[in-house]
């Protein structure tokens, strides 16, 4: 599709079909995504794409953990709750998915439930996870390469009627996906990429997050109007 038609349509899809996705296109889809720009060229990310067994069993130890009580354990700086305009954007999107899922308020199974699904990486049948090289921090420039990289990877799954959704729950015990995905010591882990061919029956996938009017967030310096 067209670049425009591309960027509007694609959305975060959170239920996804059983069947596989062939290695040959996902290799396309970081053909593709490897394009984006980087500080100095210096492509500081590293692939690490998982499927099957493997992912299954990052799914059930992360899943068990997290019920047992453990604290989340991400090797990026996070920022904690989210206050303010920010929070609620974020109630916004829980609404609505909530709403498309018939999950109310007081329905706490239902809620936990959905927070296990995040866990699970949405249950998709790949999950590409991302990481850069420890020597490059600190620093929020790396950062910003990987976000470029993952909206590449995003845009053109899309392109080929593939889902995603950037999922950070997939990464919350960090040390689990290191050691199933065999990832090496001097990399960190960022975050994780939900990917499968989209379930269209899945309620959640219609849904799709509003943006704010250019003038919420937008400046015009030196233009004369």
């Amino acid at each position: 599709m067209d670049f425009e038609t591309l960027v509007r349509t694609r959305r975060s899809v959170r239920g996804y079909k059983n069947d596989p996705v062939a290695r040959e296109v996902i290799e396309e889809i970081i053909e593709v995504a490897k394009g984006a720009p980087s500080s100095m060229n210096t492509q500081p990310w590293h692939v690490h794409v998982l499927t099957g067994e493997p992912l299954e069993r990052v799914r059930q130890r992360n899943t068990e953990t997290m019920l047992a009580g453990a604290k989340a354990n991400r090797e990026i700086l996070t920022h904690g709750e989210y206050e303010g305009v920010h929070r609620s954007r974020q109630v916004a999107v829980a609404v609505k998915l909530f709403g498309a899922m018939g999950i109310e308020r007081s329905d706490k199974v239902m809620r936990q439930d959905w927070v296990m699904r995040g866990f699970r990486q949405f249950d998709a049948p790949v999950s590409i996870v991302l990481t850069y090289d420890r020597s490059l921090d600190p620093g929020a420039t790396v950062h910003f390469d990987l976000g470029a990289l993952s909206y590449g990877i995003c845009l053109a799954a899309w392109n080929r009627g593939l889902g995603t959704v950037v999922n950070g729950q997939g990464i919350m015990r960090s040390e689990i996906v290191r050691e199933e995905a065999r990832i090496p010591d001097d990399e960190v882990i960022m975050t994780c990429i939900a990917m499968g061919y989209p379930n269209d029956e899945f309620p959640a996938n219609t849904v799709k997050a509003d943006r704010e009017p250019n003038d919420r967030f937008v400046r015009f310096v030196g233009f004369d109007t």
